[in-house]
């Protein structure tokens, strides 16, 4: 079984990624369990795959071991693309979902309903030890509501409906987001990506 490190500490994520994962026989690491728990990788990149690749590179090359590193985020139409790559930190403080929303909330409650389109995406980098890189993009298309619905899913879940639906991801089992969310369609091409590298079936 094949040891693959996770950039991130996020259990979120890292389960997320497992389910994709596990069919081929790799065993998942979080940063912390892989003895790099104390690196920040400083996200300065101008894009998710930007990013992707620094944190996957960085903790490679801290571990020795495969790695796998997620960047995502929520682009918003009407507010230029933000909070874009700064989705983690949009109030100023990384990981603060709770005050993330409420700018967000802030800034599009002026905004109507049909001009609050948006996305989310997620770019998933895996890199070798050996140098070889695979990357896949996902994207999600939808609209932002102005209040939180649901207390499924993280960050943007619970004011993020997806086109053709009327729930928000927070109010969506892990098993409905995972087959349509950004993450989710990142992963499954990634999983097609191994497939063509011989790691499995399809």
């Amino acid at each position: 079984m094949k040891t693959i490190v996770v950039s991130t500490n996020n259990q979120h994520k890292i389960q997320e990624i497992e389910q994709i994962t596990k069919p081929f026989g790799f065993q998942l690491l979080s940063k912390s369990e892989a003895g790099a728990g104390d690196i920040d990788v400083v996200e300065d990149g101008a894009t998710f795959e930007e990013n992707s690749r620094k944190k996957a590179e960085e903790i490679m090359k801290a571990t020795g071991k495969i790695t796998i590193a997620d960047d995502s985020g929520l682009v918003v139409d009407c507010l230029d693309g933000a909070p874009g790559v700064y989705s983690a930190r949009f109030a100023g403080v990384d990981g603060d979902d709770e005050a993330n929303n409420r700018k967000l909330i802030e800034l599009l409650r002026p905004v109507p309903f049909a001009e609050r389109t948006a996305r989310f995406v997620s770019v998933i980098t895996m890199v070798w030890p050996s140098g070889e890189t695979l990357q896949a993009r996902g994207e999600v298309e939808g609209h932002m509501v102005t209040e939180a619905r649901g207390e499924g899913g993280f960050g943007y879940d619970p004011l993020f409906v997806p086109l053709g639906s009327d729930r928000t991801f927070g109010e969506y089992s892990p098993e409905e987001k995972n087959a349509i969310s950004h993450r989710g369609r990142a992963l499954q091409k990634l999983h097609q990506l191994l497939v063509e590298k011989g790691f499995g079936e399809a």
